[in-house]
């Protein structure tokens, strides 16, 4: 099967074709979830917290996403790979080009994302398509401005925010994003985006009326348990399934039983 490709996500879109996006960070996992079909792969900086162990996004480095990308790259056969620039990483359109093409030449990614609106992100994304690189962009809740929101909060709730998130949007269409993720915001504005973009909204938190859906894959199979988001949708509990199977590796190796005829094991 073609790999997808970032045009293809607004003709899945034109198709009514719903875009399954879930987060990846190593090579394993990502071969899974190509496996089971899923669309796009988003390298995301949230691996700061469920990979590293941070409080929030904002200290992953170019360096360790460069090595999570690279992992991910090399597993995918058909999702669309999307890899996330850290905090400060484009902070002036050279410097956006500089990190996305890395990620594109160094670590076999097909896209990038990065978060907001304003002129400057704006700037970055011009800047990014004009090179050949394609966007993603993002709005509502964006990780990286964590501190100025204060806190995981729904963004869009008055008209005033909820105009100024729709005005962004419709700029980041124009400087050629190919998609773009919506994180709480209200289901009503996330349908009103929706139907004013021909570029594909990817939901998180934002309701079902969006062109697609992405789930943090920690959150999705139950492994992390640090904070878990109201939105998130688990299907699975890992974290309790490795727990138990290592708990009866424990209690074979202490009572001799590992590799003795009979075995707990299965």
């Amino acid at each position: 099967m073609k790999p997808i490709t970032a045009p293809d996500l607004r003709r899945m879109k034109e198709r009514g074709e719903p875009i399954v996006a879930v987060t990846a960070y190593d090579y394993s996992t990502a071969v899974a979830l190509d496996q089971a079909g899923v669309d796009l792969l988003l390298v995301g900086d949230s691996l700061a917290q469920v990979v590293l162990g941070h409080p929030t996004t904002l200290p992953v480095t170019m360096e360790e996403m460069l090595h999570h990308v690279r992992a991910v790259s090399r597993g995918a056969r058909r999702a669309l790979v999307v890899a996330d620039l850290p905090f400060l990483s484009y902070n002036t359109p050279a410097e956006a080009v500089a990190n996305g093409g890395r990620f594109l030449k160094e670590a076999g990614a097909a896209a990038v994302k990065l978060e907001g609106g304003n002129p400057a992100q704006l700037q970055a994304t011009r800047a990014l398509v004009e090179q050949g690189i394609p966007v993603v962009a993002h709005l509502g809740f964006t990780p990286q401005s964590v501190h100025a929101f204060g806190g995981y909060r729904l963004q869009g709730k008055s008209p005033e925010r909820a105009l100024e998130i729709r005005e962004q949007a419709l700029e980041l269409e124009k400087a050629g994003a190919s998609a773009l993720v919506l994180e709480l915001v209200p289901p009503e504005l996330a349908a009103a985006i929706r139907t004013e973009l021909a570029i594909p909204t990817i939901g998180i938190g934002a309701g079902p009326d969006c062109d697609g859906q992405v789930q943090v894959f920690h959150d999705l199979v139950g492994l992390y348990t640090d904070h878990v988001p109201k939105h998130a949708a688990r299907y699975a509990r890992v974290h309790e399934t490795i727990g138990e199977a290592v708990g009866r590796y424990a209690d074979d190796v202490r009572a001799g039983r590992f590799l003795r005829v009979p075995s707990t094991a299965t």
